[in-house]
């Protein structure tokens, strides 16, 4: 987790947070949260990075809709995450 970037981060607890959920989904996620505009050229190969390094798995809904999910490292990754901000934040 040390070495993906911030914006990698926030797509996988988008990830998480969701249901299989599809780019689009994503991408409108992370617009509202940044509050401005995430084009397809920075979103999606973040996603693949996510895919390649095996945080997350890339399906196929139907012939132009791709969905995400994470996998058990991706999870694990996460988990540990939380708990090591835990040590810092106390919210």
């Amino acid at each position: 987790m040390y070495d993906l970037t911030g914006f990698q981060r926030d797509l996988l607890y988008v990830i998480a947070g969701e249901d299989e959920p599809h780019g689009l989904a994503i991408k409108e996620e992370l617009e509202q949260y940044y509050e401005k505009e995430i084009h397809h050229g920075r979103l999606y190969p973040n996603l693949d990075t996510l895919v390649d390094k095996g945080l997350v798995e890339k399906g196929r809904r139907d012939r132009r809709t791709n969905f995400y999910t994470l996998t058990r490292r991706g999870r694990r990754e996460l988990e540990a995450r939380r708990e090591w901000e835990s040590q810092y934040v106390d919210l």
